[in-house]
């Protein structure tokens, strides 16, 4: 039985309403008799609403406290979306970043992971469970609680699928795609239909773009992606590259048509569904 990685953020679960919807998406995709792994972001502005909670109290946070203050978001977020699992007859369990074993170095609010060691879950997989868990966090080898900046669940999403040897890491959202600039900013910017790897990594770093002001890509994230897709010469092209299914329902198919060219990340559609195919037996992610 193959692993699906799927990840939502906080556009996606901002409300009860959209956490209803993932749980339905996740639920349809559980009965098709796949093994699911969900990484979810904090919901809405959340993170935004603790850090400005924080400065409140303290101009310059202490790094480890904004840390175990930051995390508490992406909780919330997977306790909700087990619960909607739940009410729907499907088994599932949450776990934090360190419950997952997402080893990072000791940089608070901007960790890096070093290794993955996905224990448990595993054993919930293996279970039938439906393993649900919080994006943009870690534990370092002190035992401490870190963050991995922003964007972090992008990477703890493909990390994760590099791990867990996943037929796929999908990278979900409810915006109608990736623009060339940022719409706040730039008038009528232009819809990309697909993206290499190299322009993504370029838009995530420049400030005047959606994807990188909207924080929807991570650097980190982009390049760890596209070295998982970089299988042995064995497998088939289609494992190694970025595609989508560019198609008008609620929930893009990851099998569907409308297949990128290979080394491309598709950029729209209403459910933007980037999916990484990969072979991988180093964590990949997050590491330059």
């Amino acid at each position: 039985m193959g692993v699906i990685v799927q990840k939502y953020g906080g556009s996606s679960v901002a409300d009860i309403d959209k956490i209803q919807r993932v749980a339905a998406r996740v639920a349809e995709t559980r009965a098709s008799g796949k093994q699911v792994v969900v990484v979810v972001s904090a919901m809405g502005d959340t993170t935004d609403e603790l850090l400005s909670l924080a400065r409140k109290i303290s101009p310059n946070p202490h790094r480890r406290e904004l840390d175990m203050l930051l995390t508490a978001g992406e909780r919330i977020s997977m306790a909700l979306l087990g619960m909607a699992l739940h009410d729907r007859k499907v088994e599932a369990v949450s776990f934090t970043g360190s419950q997952s074993g997402i080893i990072t170095d000791g940089a608070h609010t901007n960790a890096r992971i070093l290794e993955v060691r996905p224990v448990r879950i595993l054993e919930e997989l293996a279970r039938g469970k439906v393993v649900i868990v919080a994006g943009y966090q870690g534990v370092s080898r002190d035992k401490e609680i870190t963050t991995l900046g922003r964007g972090g669940s992008d990477t703890t999403a493909v990390a994760l699928a590099a791990a867990l040897e996943a037929e796929v890491c999908e990278i979900c959202s409810d915006v109608d795609g990736v623009y060339t600039a940022d719409p706040r900013i730039v008038s009528a910017p232009r819809r990309l239909a697909e993206l290499s790897h190299e322009e993504m990594q370029e838009l995530a770093g420049s400030p005047s773009t959606r994807a990188a002001r909207s924080r929807r890509v991570r650097g980190h994230a982009s390049r760890g992606a596209a070295r998982a897709s970089c299988a042995s010469p064995g497998w088939r092209s289609m494992r190694r590259s970025w595609w989508c299914a560019a198609q008008t329902s609620p929930c893009c198919s990851a099998t569907g048509p409308g297949r990128a060219r290979r080394g491309t990340i598709a950029a729209s559609c209403r459910w933007r569904t980037c999916t990484a195919s990969r072979r991988c037996s180093r964590i990949c992610a997050a590491r330059k």
